[in-house]
């Protein structure tokens, strides 16, 4: 394949970082265009997306890139996802009186990261991908400089990512050492048999890096911090795209680069997952600060995800697929209403906060209601289709008992979003409410309709696209 057509094959990175480049340089000369370069950066992204979306199928630069039904899937998520975050939180920085054009362009930066790891078919497009979104991330979380949490939280995230990325390249160069390649076939060559020693702690190490990215137990260290000291628009970004971004990658490297150990990888996946919805479900419930508990509620889903992938199945990944689209829309839709509520200027993050909300909120309330049930998992709700779609992957493979307790740990994290709703709906407000912004009101609203009933009419199609991207991993 020659090098105009490996370039056709990487056409919405291309636009992505062409994006990047020319809005930086804009921004630089025009700093106070932040509203121009956030729309056109929407406008890059929605663009990237549908390139996304039409482009041609392949392998690019020797292997490097791959360009199928999994990525296309996955990339079209990614890029929707990553242009909502630019509306949502714009507004609520300059509300602050923080003016930064950066903002848009490193989430272009984080979108183009994200879409190499989406399509990464080797070790080096893995790590660039991986540390290309993550140092976007670092920035982002502290992009409220005036705000110390904000500082810390951005501190945080980047000592403990510069130690994840460290696990991560140990893990590739041992594996590179002992399977004598980089690229995930022919990796997959070498361990037809089994991995031998070498390469097997390479694959945990490699396993325990990109756990430290999707803030699976017990890597999960930095969530609950960061989560409350980033900004809240931030965090709704945080929480959504790059864990979608990071759960493909996992499913890539491990399905195409270590088929044929299979039963070796899917004990430590297994592990992952029961530990993290043990920590999500139970750390969960003496959280008082909404971004903290939601963090623990990202951990305890993510337990989730990883246990439809220990399936090691293509109904397992379909199911992981399906899990974290619906998965963004329910923790985008609930940061977006806590970025919506206020009381006389201070923002509302504290469940005593939320007391007497839907006599002040109603709309607002409503979608958190609707957010809090679906992550519960209450049918008919779009949560409950998510994890049925993981459980029943689960027992397909003989996953009995981790689906057991996966399904223990899902009733425990229920008393924590219970609490919410009994204070939003029963107790006493103790103060009137700001009027919300109409952007993360409208962004909170939309989302909540895809979290109610009416999602069932979203899997006629997401089901079947899921599937469709199941099926480019290879898998029985």
């Amino acid at each position: 394949m020659n090098f105009a057509a490996d370039l056709s094959l990487a056409f919405p990175e291309l636009i992505l970082a062409a994006g990047a480049l020319v809005l930086l340089v804009v921004g630089a000369f025009a700093p106070r265009a932040t509203a121009a370069v956030s729309a056109a950066a929407v406008v890059a992204l929605l663009g990237a997306a549908v390139a996304a979306a039409t482009q041609p199928f392949g392998v690019a630069f020797g292997g490097g890139l791959i360009s199928d039904a999994a990525s296309a899937f996955s990339k079209v998520a990614i890029y929707v996802a990553s242009a909502i975050a630019i509306p949502l939180a714009q507004p609520w920085f300059e509300r602050r009186g923080v003016k930064n054009f950066e903002f848009p362009v490193l989430i272009l930066l984080a979108a183009l990261g994200m879409g190499m790891m989406a399509s990464a078919g080797d070790l080096i497009s893995l790590y660039v991908g991986v540390e290309l979104h993550s140092l976007a991330l670092y920035v982002m979380a502290a992009m409220h400089r005036d705000d110390a949490k904000a500082s810390e939280a951005g501190l945080k995230y980047f000592v403990l990512g510069a130690l994840s990325s460290g696990l991560l390249l140990y893990g590739a160069s041992l594996i590179y050492g002992f399977a004598g390649s980089t690229v995930f076939g022919d990796i997959a060559v070498a361990v037809q048999g089994g991995a031998n020693t070498g390469v097997l702690f390479g694959l945990v190490f490699l396993i325990c890096g990109l756990a430290f990215k999707v803030s699976a137990a017990p890597f999960h260290m930095w969530t609950p911090d960061v989560y409350e000291g980033a900004p809240t628009p931030v965090v709704a970004f945080f929480a959504a795209a790059p864990k979608l971004a990071a759960m493909v990658l996992f499913a890539r490297a491990l399905t195409e680069g270590f088929p044929g150990a299979t039963g070796q990888w899917q004990q430590v996946m297994v592990a992952i997952a029961l530990i993290s919805v043990a920590v999500g479900a139970f750390a969960g419930l003496v959280q008082k600060n909404l971004k903290r508990l939601w963090a623990y509620s990202s951990i305890a889903n993510i337990g989730y995800a990883a246990l439809g992938l220990a399936a090691g199945t293509q109904e397992g990944v379909q199911a992981m697929l399906v899990f974290m689209v619906l998965y963004m829309i329910d923790v985008t839709g609930f940061f977006a209403c806590l970025a919506a509520l206020s009381r006389q200027g201070r923002s509302m993050e504290s469940i005593d906060d939320m007391a007497g909300l839907i006599k002040e909120q109603p709309g607002i309330a409503l979608a958190m209601t609707a957010f809090s049930l679906s992550a519960l998992g209450l049918p008919p709700f779009s949560g409950f289709w998510a994890k049925f779609y993981v459980f029943k992957a689960a027992l397909d493979a003989g996953l009995w008992v981790p689906a057991v307790l996966g399904l223990v740990g899902s009733v425990v994290a229920a008393f924590y979003y219970l609490r919410l709703l009994k204070v939003m709906w029963f107790d006493a407000s103790t103060s009137a409410t700001d009027k919300p912004p109409m952007e993360a009101k409208g962004v909170a609203v939309v989302l909540a309709l895809f979290s109610f009933p009416v999602v069932l009419i979203a899997l006629t199609w997401l089901d079947p696209l899921a599937a469709n991207a199941a099926r480019a991993f290879g898998l029985a």
